[in-house]
């Protein structure tokens, strides 16, 4: 097996996060990818005056380092930038399991390698059940079997489209799978040429 990705999950109890709330609007002014990460969650993660709030889920100590983000449905309604998955990346997430994702916001992961795969309600349920009893849930997310694996869990299924799935373990993006066709298009091209010349 090989594994795609393999990391601690922390748990987000929270249903109908926007990317207002993933990334607050005072942050979009850059139009570099850079810097995004440490303004993820803003309005969570500080208080008024500027310090880690200690009662936010990310702040805690023993999630430092987490890759896998476990959060409800309808996660990263609202704009359809690309702002809100750049400061997820930038944190350190590759992973997020949700029982719904918005569309835009959804295929923007995707562009950017995060793999945000949707699960059954009650198998969301079960996760928040297990990461209240542990804080130590390292997760093996196998791509190719399309597997969640870990010593505290039954493995998990989960559905991912062919073309997302081939993007993801290939590692290239739609231009550059694009680019892979570039003898086929000239073949093509050429082709047309001579066509049109009859006519």
């Amino acid at each position: 097996m090989k594994v795609y990705h393999h990391g601690l999950l922390v748990p987000l109890d929270k249903n109908n996060v926007d990317t207002d709330q993933i990334i607050p609007k005072q942050f979009l002014t850059s139009t570099s990818r850079d810097g995004f990460g440490k303004a993820l969650f803003y309005d969570w993660r500080y208080l008024d005056d500027d310090r880690e709030d200690p009662d936010f889920v990310l702040n805690a100590s023993c999630y430092q380092g987490a890759s896998i983000l476990l959060v409800r449905d309808n996660f990263g309604c609202g704009s359809s930038r690309e702002h809100a998955p750049w400061a997820l990346k930038q944190y350190g997430f590759t992973v997020i399991l949700a029982e719904s994702f918005a569309d835009i916001f959804f295929n923007n992961c995707m562009n950017n390698k995060i793999l945000a795969i949707t699960l059954p309600e009650r198998t969301i349920d079960s996760l928040f059940k297990l990461a209240g009893q542990y804080v130590d849930i390292k997760i093996e997310v196998d791509l190719v079997g399309q597997k969640l694996l870990s010593d505290k869990f039954s493995p998990i299924n989960f559905d991912i489209r062919p073309d997302i799935k081939q993007k993801l373990l290939s590692g290239l993006d739609s231009i550059s799978i694009t680019e892979t066709y570039e003898v086929k298009i000239k073949e093509f091209e050429d082709n047309l040429v001579k066509t049109k010349s009859w006519m």
